[in-house]
């Protein structure tokens, strides 16, 4: 009897010690999930994956189970014994040296393919969100962030920092004279423009699709390359699109969700890529954009970063042929002139007419061109479509009368499309005047310059004879 009192006390001190290590909940006890750090404009959304049932913290035991609407997934062949075991009544345990990320992921998806019921949805307008009057269990914290979800358990309270960022895409073009890229570059017509934009990825990327859009004066001729993080990605994790877009964009590059899997928080997607400047292209003033963006996150709630964008410009120069006639500028037709970028003239650039004494640089295979223009009676012409350059205008012909210059007319284009400004004139010139000087006629042999000696000579004679005369009748009177 003794020993069965013994016995009975160790059992109930036994008892006493396990009640005190586990927790029991009482009826109608809640947990809460807060967020700090959460993104504005963001939306959180909650599932519940697992039932706690009851948990020692201190020891860091947890007995959970699925709940219905997670039962199929956590039993299904591709979670159950690689990212979690079930035993025979129900207890679900972590699996050692599972990746809880791709265990997110997997969750992530099912539920948006399951249309799985949340817990609640919320969308951040401060930097900290509360979930509250949770059933305590283990919770998948999904994001629009297109970035990776959070898995964590109520027990009964637990607070996240959002450790997530959105991603980000920085759209440049390159300046040809330099080979630097930037926010604008400036280029001839026909001339084929590089564009890079640079995306930073967050961990967890979920459809990332970027678009671009090109303005009027643009044509799009191709993506160049896809790097990684310095090193190149294979075609077959992307697709580039350019017909039935329905968003007003000039092309896509839609990224496998496999590829999305791989990346890590700030990598860096480069996508190169190219267009033409083309006959459409505005004249100085606002250039000619180049918009892009990444859209990201879940389908049926897609985010995009802001709009990058780029300027490509392209400038005119206006001409006036002239002399003096007096102390008045006399406009020239006549006279025939190329425009090159070599100094000897050579290469001249190929141009086509617009009428009106306006001429474009022409695209590359272009038919109609002309490398002459002749100067009618306004002595005036506009060639439009050129880069920030040297340029040599050289006549190669003069109006009849008029000689021709002796060397070519060096142009300068500078920044914001500035002729010929120098340091006392850094606005430049709003035209270059081109002046000519007339030759005058010089004396012939034979002509006026031998008779005027036969005149004099005539006279003097014709007065010998007169004095001859004079005397002889002087004489006989005498």
């Amino acid at each position: 009897m003794k020993h069965m009192k013994k016995l009975a006390s160790l059992l109930l001190a036994l008892v006493m010690v396990l009640s005190l290590g586990t927790t029991a909940f009482a009826e109608g006890e809640t947990g809460s999930i807060t967020i700090n750090d959460a993104v504005v404009g963001q939306t959180y959304t909650i599932y519940q994956i697992l039932d706690l049932e009851s948990y020692n913290e201190s020891a860091n035991a947890y007995a959970y189970k699925a709940t219905t609407a997670w039962n199929t997934f956590i039993n299904s062949d591709a979670i159950k014994g690689t990212y979690m075991e079930v035993d025979a009544q129900g207890y679900v345990t972590w699996k050692d040296g599972a990746d809880a990320a791709a265990f997110a992921k997997a969750a992530q998806k099912y539920a948006k393919d399951n249309s799985i019921a949340n817990q609640g949805s919320v969308t951040a307008t401060t930097t900290t969100v509360s979930f509250t009057g949770l059933d305590l269990g283990y919770y998948l914290v999904d994001t629009t962030l297109g970035t990776l979800c959070s898995l964590d358990t109520t027990n009964p309270d637990v607070v996240m920092e959002e450790k997530n960022e959105v991603p980000t895409n920085v759209k440049t073009v390159e300046e040809d004279s330099t080979g630097n890229y930037g926010e604008k570059n400036d280029a001839d017509i026909g001339q084929t423009v590089n564009f890079k934009s640079t995306i930073t990825a967050q961990a967890g990327a979920e459809n990332y699709v970027f678009h671009d859009t090109m303005s009027a004066g643009l044509t799009y001729t191709g993506v160049t390359g896809i790097t990684l993080n310095g090193t190149a990605v294979d075609a077959s994790n992307y697709t580039v699109v350019t017909e039935g877009l329905t968003d007003g964009c000039t092309f896509e590059v839609r990224f496998t969700q496999a590829f999305c899997d791989t990346l890590k928080a700030n990598d860096q997607i480069v996508i190169s890529y190219t267009a033409t400047l083309n006959e459409n292209a505005v004249i100085a003033g606002e250039g000619n954009p180049n918009t892009s963006k990444l859209s990201y996150g879940d389908s049926s709630n897609t985010k995009y970063t802001p709009d990058s964008q780029t300027k490509t410009y392209t400038w005119d120069v206006d001409v006036f042929k002239y002399t003096m006639d007096g102390e008045t500028e006399k406009a020239l037709a006549g006279a025939t002139f190329t425009l090159s970028k070599n100094a000897d003239g050579s290469n001249p650039i190929a141009l086509v007419s617009e009428g009106n004494n306006v001429y474009r640089v022409a695209k590359t295979g272009e038919t109609g061109t002309v490398t002459e223009i002749t100067t009618d009676a306004t002595g005036k012409f506009t060639i439009k479509g050129l880069d920030a350059d040297t340029y040599y205008l050289t006549e190669t012909k003069a109006p009849a009368g008029y000689n021709k210059l002796a060397g070519p007319v060096t142009i300068v284009i500078g920044e914001n499309g500035v002729v010929n400004g120098t340091t006392e004139a850094p606005q430049g010139v709003d035209e270059v005047k081109v002046l000519n000087q007339s030759g005058t006629e010089l004396p012939s042999t034979g002509g006026m310059g031998t008779t005027i000696f036969y005149i004099i000579g005539a006279i003097l004679v014709i007065g010998a004879a007169v004095l001859l005369i004079a005397r002889k009748r002087m004489n006989m009177k005498n």
